[in-house]
Parts: C-alpha cells; sequence; structure tokens
C-alpha cells in the first residue's frame, strides 16, 4: 500500500470509531506536512546571483519592504484563484496585443485591493488593469509559476530589440486596480477632452495630486463607449445619460473640466493600428459614488475570510507536554477592520496548517478536522505602523492538541470562535498527492 494510501486508511479508521488519539493524529500530520515533490530541476537564474548585493528575495518571517518591490501595470488575463495565481499582459512598448501573459504568484501575505477595498482574485474581473508590485520568487524550488532569468526585464521581447517586458519579479505582494493605486498615493483623475459619437470614442485625461505643487503626470488617451458606467453618489449613468444631462456633447470633440474623478481602467482592441490604449469601464464622480462601491466590495470579503480563515504566520511556539503548546501568530494585513476586532481574549480559536497558496490542508472533512482548538490568550497591536503585509495584530493562543503544520515560520489560517463553520470547495483544500501540495507552472506558457 503506498503512502497516501495508508494514511487515507489510518484517518478513515480514526473518522469512523470518532477516536482523535495523540499519537495516530501526530503520524498523519507529520506525513502529510513533509511531503516532498518530486526532484525537478529549476529554471536557471543570471549568473552570479549569490555574490550579486542588488538581487533581493522575501524570506520567511519578515515582511518584504514595498520599496523593494518592482511596480509594473497590465491587463489581467487569466486567474487561477484557489491557487492564488495569474496572468497579467504587462504594459510595454510595441503592440500590446502580441505580449504574451506574464504569470504572476501572490505571496502569502499578498495585499489584494479592488474598488479601493480587500479583495480576493475571484472578485476581479478579467481585463482590469492591475498595478503589481512583485519580487523575486522566495523559493524558485517551489514557485508554482515559472521563474524566470534575473535579467528577463531586459531580454528581448514583443520582436523589439532590448524592449523585454517580462520582469523576474513575479511574486506579489500588493496588486491594485487603478481607483485603489489612485487613493493610496493620493490621486485623481481630471478629463480635459473628449471625442464623441454614436456614444463611444475617448477622453484626454490626467492624474493629478492633492499635494500642493506636485507635478501633473502625463495625459493618457482613453476609450469608452456606451457601456462605459458613471456613477454618481447612488445613482449609476449611463454615457447616454450624461449626453441626455448635457455634461457631455452627443458628437464631435469638446474640451471638458471635470475633476477629482477615479477611473476603473481596463483594456480593449482598438482600431486604426493604436495597440496600447486602454478602456474606461468605470467613472466615479464623486467620493459618496467609490465609497458605495468600496463598502459593497468589503461586505463580499467579509464573508469570504470569515468562511475561508483569517491567514497569519507563526512568529514562535512554546512547547507543553503531551501535545500542549502555546502560539504566537501575526495576523496577516489588508483586510476590514472588523475582522480583527473578531480576535478578543478569551474567546474559542482553531488554527489550521495551510500552504503558501493558502489552501487548507487535511479538508476532506472540513478545516476543522484537523485543526489545532483551543483560547486565546492575548491580542496585541503593534505601536508603530506594520509593514505592508501585516496587520501589526499579534495573538497568542493555547492549544492541548499542536499539529505538526502549526511551526515557527509556517503560514497557518486562524477561525475565531464567532466565525462560521463550513466547508470549503474541493478545489481549496489538500488532500493527498504532492501535485495539490505544489501546483505545477506548467500551466503557463514556457518564457
Amino acid at each position: 500500500m503506498s503512502g497516501p494510501m495508508w494514511i487515507c486508511a489510518i484517518v478513515i479508521g480514526i473518522h469512523r470509531r470518532q477516536v482523535l488519539r495523540p499519537a495516530c493524529l501526530a503520524v498523519i500530520t507529520l506525513v502529510l506536512s513533509t511531503a516532498v515533490a518530486p526532484a525537478q530541476p529549476p529554471q536557471q537564474n543570471a549568473a552570479g546571483e549569490a555574490g550579486d548585493a542588488a538581487v533581493f528575495r522575501p524570506v520567511a518571517g519578515s515582511f518584504p519592504p514595498l520599496e523593494r518591490a518592482v511596480t509594473y501595470r497590465g491587463e489581467l488575463v487569466f486567474v487561477d484563484h484557489a491557487n492564488r495565481r495569474g496572468s497579467l499582459r504587462v504594459q510595454g512598448s510595441g503592440m500590446f496585443f502580441r505580449n504574451d501573459p506574464h504569470p504572476f504568484a501572490l505571496l502569502p501575505y499578498a495585499v489584494v485591493r479592488y474598488r479601493t477595498a480587500p479583495a480576493d482574485l475571484r472578485d476581479v474581473p478579467l481585463g482590469t488593469v492591475m498595478h503589481a508590485h512583485a519580487f523575486l520568487p522566495p523559493d524558485p524550488l517551489t514557485s508554482s509559476v515559472p521563474v524566470l532569468p534575473l535579467d528577463s526585464g531586459k531580454q528581448d521581447a514583443n520582436h523589439n530589440r532590448g524592449a523585454g517586458i517580462f520582469p523576474a519579479e513575479n511574486h506579489v505582494l500588493l496588486l491594485e486596480d487603478d481607483p485603489s493605486h489612485c487613493r493610496r498615493l493620493g490621486l485623481t483623475w481630471r478629463l480635459t477632452d473628449i471625442e464623441i459619437r454614436n456614444l463611444a470614442g475617448s477622453l484626454t485625461a490626467v492624474r493629478e495630486s492633492a499635494t500642493a505643487g506636485a507635478a501633473p503626470q502625463a495625459a493618457e488617451t482613453l476609450t469608452f463607449d456606451a457601456a462605459t458606467r458613471v456613477w454618481r453618489g447612488r445613482e449609476l449613468l449611463s454615457v447616454e445619460e450624461l449626453v441626455e444631462e448635457q455634461i457631455w456633447p452627443s458628437e464631435g470633440k469638446r474640451s471638458l473640466e471635470m475633476t477629482g474623478l477615479l477611473l476603473g481602467i481596463t483594456w480593449r482592441p482598438t482600431p486604426d493600428g493604436v495597440f496600447t490604449r486602454f478602456h474606461v469601464s468605470d467613472i466615479w464622480l464623486d467620493e459618496a459614488a467609490m465609497q458605495r462601491a468600496a463598502k459593497q466590495q468589503t461586505e463580499v470579503h467579509r464573508a469570504f475570510i470569515r468562511s475561508r480563515w483569517m491567514p497569519a504566520w507563526i512568529d514562535r511556539v512554546e512547547y507543553g507536554k503531551f501535545g500542549r503548546a502555546r502560539v504566537t501568530a501575526t495576523l496577516f494585513g489588508g483586510m476590514d477592520e472588523s475582522l480583527y476586532a473578531d480576535f478578543r481574549t478569551g474567546d474559542s480559536a482553531m488554527i489550521n496548517a495551510v500552504e503558501a497558496t493558502l489552501k487548507h490542508t487535511h479538508g476532506a472533512y472540513g478545516p476543522a478536522h484537523m485543526a489545532s482548538r483551543g483560547t486565546i490568550l492575548s491580542v496585541t497591536r503593534s505601536e508603530t505602523a506594520p509593514p505592508l503585509g501585516s496587520s501589526g495584530v499579534q495573538i497568542q493562543f493555547e492549544t492541548d492538541l499542536i499539529i505538526e503544520g502549526i511551526r515557527a515560520g509556517r503560514t497557518v489560517r486562524i477561525r475565531p470562535g464567532g466565525w462560521p463553520l463550513v466547508q470549503v470547495p474541493r478545489e481549496e483544500y489538500l488532500n493527498d498527492g504532492v501535485e495539490e501540495r505544489f501546483p505545477r507552472p506548467d500551466i503557463f506558457p514556457k518564457y
């Protein structure tokens, strides 16, 4: 009988007898947590990495500084939400439609923002232009996306000599749409010109900073059409209604003076040989409209996290006797504040081991089946602003049956007692087999 089969046999036996013996549980969790993927030769980075002080990779137990990330933007063209990875068609010189999709993976503590609110990859529509802030793979041997040469961003691409567009930094710390990007940096859009015919056309727009004396960014030409949504307060308007209200003309060119806007940006094929012109999917005319969109997305994300549990990593484990342990963990950042408020001293909690993709381990009977149960002993907050990826909230948790997957430096998910106890879909937990634990990057093109 193979390893996974006899492990399953033990688990089934335990389940049927409703007995959780610590010795059996320890054996099962040890084997499952220490499974190793088949040896595969890693893709080689450029020579000299070991001695290159400029090369930076995130390390376990430390949140990488955002200022050291490589930043780029592109169209979201593929999402594998269960494995927290996807592809962006990165903006660059030349013909945008020729650019191959560029693979990326989210770091375990990555922050995704959509409509200025917390989000999961599944919330972001394909075609949305996203700003990525990314690093080299922390561990190239276990990367779920292709590992690229260090000089990948400088290699020839898109039939342009010396115009590389595929950065080797494809493990993302921050992924944000344009409204979120602008809100974080204190920017808004100003529309200066419009050309319209048959409820479609182009806009000339400039990003501006609210900071006095800040230089405006370069103007961009963006397309729109009758499907573009216009949000004003609690209203959803169409381009046709903007024309009816004489805010926009019905035909021709005209100067505009519309300020303080936020834009949802996508990409669509454009006639006349213009290949890198982005498209406006949404326009938020005022703060009330943007807040309304953010509130709705926040509610979506709250429900998602409460059903999948809060991600965190283990800072330290103090082992006691007979399976007892005291665990200190830092909750990941980027969530709505109400989720952190659900962690209270004295409340019950569960901690389950997860992989870098944040998939629950041992999930065939639900994430709670193999989770360590216990009590929250304390909840503390950092007095200084935490780095991106960290919430600054640290909890202490005591359990009488520690599982092997809860170790210093490991990633976990934590459920406070007040959150719903539900099953997660099959693609979001690991059962057995190394291909589940280490998703192969073969689904992506070869680079």
